[in-house]
This record gives structure tokens, C-alpha cells and sequence, in this order.
């Protein structure tokens, strides 16, 4: 069975609805998995992805802030969603899907602007996120047949080669040494794999968000790969193809990410 799934960080759900024709065809997903969609459950717009074919729905989201969402054509059993670090707000969503596919949807915290856990409480929370994300992970390391998928915004470009500028960016929250560890961490306590980076190769310069701040953000391309889909070791002979929908961050209103999108035979 083909499964594609497209992670898509759209900074507000409600503003970004006009662009879902356009994505479905570019990248025809199966699956949508959105972070930062910023509002109540309530007022998610369901109806507009059931008429879209994504009539499989789990939500999790706040007003205004964080917020993630699973949205299927394929019919999946919805997870309990976690708590990470007990802060209530809204950064993860899981599912079961196809042939006992454990899907799991993250939101990881941006960090704010200073790469320091004791003057900057938001890096903190970051980090602590992180770790509580590998202790959650390494515990079922024993388990190397379990089929997962993990995607989402995880707010850390860890090659040299996801960021425009590795020497200018190492002391700038998203690429410093300790979140790109903390991260390593993460991926090594079920070994998981970079499925992006298993087709397109780590040598080539690779980014999924452009800040807002560029006049001529593609001219510029001062972008990071901060957007990533893994797969545990069980998956990962069932990665076909992978792509980063670049033309989306021009769609107007754009978001300042972009679609990702993983496709396997499962």
C-alpha cells in the first residue's frame, strides 16, 4: 500500500485553507500532518478536509498558539495525545494507521532567541521537550520491529547543510551545538531514520523554512531545514521518494514553512 504523508507547519490552519487544492496537487497526500494550526477544536476547520477527502481527523490544538492536527483518507485509530513536560499546550498528535502504522505528529518548542536554559526559560523548555522525547523513545528501543513514522516541526536544522550558513547560524537558536546533540539524542534512542535525507542526500543544501523578515525570501535563501520525517528502522526499506514543496512558500498568505512530504510502501 502507498503511504504518503506530508508534514506542513501552516502558522494558523484558518489562513492557510485556500492553499489546499494546490497542495493535494503537488504532493497528492495521504496524509496530513499540520503543526501550529492556532485554534480550538471546536473551530478547526473540518469540514473544508472531509470535502477535500480527509475525512479521518484527530485534533489537538489551543487558541491562537501551538496546536497540531492528523487529517486521513485512510482510516486510522486515534492516539492518546502527550502531555510533554506537563505544559498543556497542545505540540503532539498520534495515530495508528494502514497496516499498524504508529504515526506520530510533533510540534518540539522553537526555543525564543537566546541559546541559554538559565536566562531564556522558553531554550529550557525546549530542551527539557527534547529529553523527555528520547526518554519516551529509548524506552521502547527493545522493540527494533516496531513500524513508526515521526514527523513535524522539530524547530532544529542539524546539518551543516540545513541551514544557509553553518558558521553565522551556531550560536542562533534552531542550530547551536546543544539543540543539534539534544536532537541526536532523540533519533538515537529508537534509531530513527532521517527519511528526507535517505533520498535527497545530506550533501545537498536542503531548507523547509524561510523567515518572514527576507523582502526576497528565494533570493535571499536564507532558509533551514527545520521540518523532518523519520522512520524507524523497520520502515526504512519502505521509502520511496521525498520532497519539499519550495514553490509553497510564494502561495499567498505564504507560511514561513513549507510542505514535506515522505512516501512509502508499506
Amino acid at each position: 500500500m502507498r503511504l504518503r504523508v506530508t508534514s506542513w507547519n501552516v502558522n494558523s490552519v484558518r489562513r492557510r485553507l485556500n492553499h489546499l487544492p494546490a497542495l493535494i496537487a503537488a504532493h497528492d497526500p495521504d496524509v496530513l500532518c499540520l503543526q501550529e494550526t492556532k485554534v480550538v477544536d471546536e473551530a478547526f476547520p473540518r469540514d473544508a478536509f472531509v470535502a477535500a477527502g480527509y475525512s479521518h481527523q484527530q485534533i489537538h490544538g489551543q487558541k491562537s498558539y501551538n496546536g497540531v492536527a492528523i487529517l486521513s483518507r485512510i482510516p486510522f485509530e486515534p492516539l492518546e495525545p502527550r502531555d510533554w513536560c506537563a505544559k498543556g499546550d497542545c505540540r503532539h498528535a498520534a495515530a495508528r494507521i494502514g497496516d499498524g502504522v504508529e504515526l506520530h505528529n510533533f510540534y518540539v518548542p522553537a526555543g525564543g532567541d537566546v541559546p541559554d536554559p538559565e536566562a531564556n526559560p522558553k531554550f529550557a523548555h525546549k530542551l527539557d521537550f527534547l529529553a523527555e522525547m528520547t526518554n519516551a523513545f529509548g524506552q521502547r528501543k527493545g522493540k527494533r520491529s516496531s513500524r513508526m513514522i515521526l514527523v513535524g516541526d522539530l524547530n532544529i536544522a542539524p546539518l551543516e547543510t540545513d541551514v544557509w550558513s553553518h558558521e553565522q547560524l551556531l550560536k542562533v537558536v534552531s542550530h547551536t551545538p546543544v539543540e543539534v546533540k539534544a536532537l541526536g539524542a532523540v533519533q538515537a534512542a529508537h534509531g530513527w531514520v532521517d527519511a528526507v535525507r535517505s533520498i535527497i542526500p545530506p550533501e545537498e543544501r536542503l531548507y523547509s523554512w524561510w523567515s518572514y523578515r527576507a523582502r526576497d525570501w528565494s533570493a535571499a535563501d536564507r532558509g533551514r531545514r527545520l521540518d523532518h520525517v523519520w522512520v524507524t528502522p523497520a520502515l526504512a526499506g519502505a521509502v520511496t521518494d521525498a520532497r519539499v514543496l519550495r514553490e509553497a512558500r510564494d502561495w499567498k498568505p505564504p507560511s514561513d514553512h513549507v510542505p514535506v512530504t515522505v512516501t512509502l510502501e508499506v
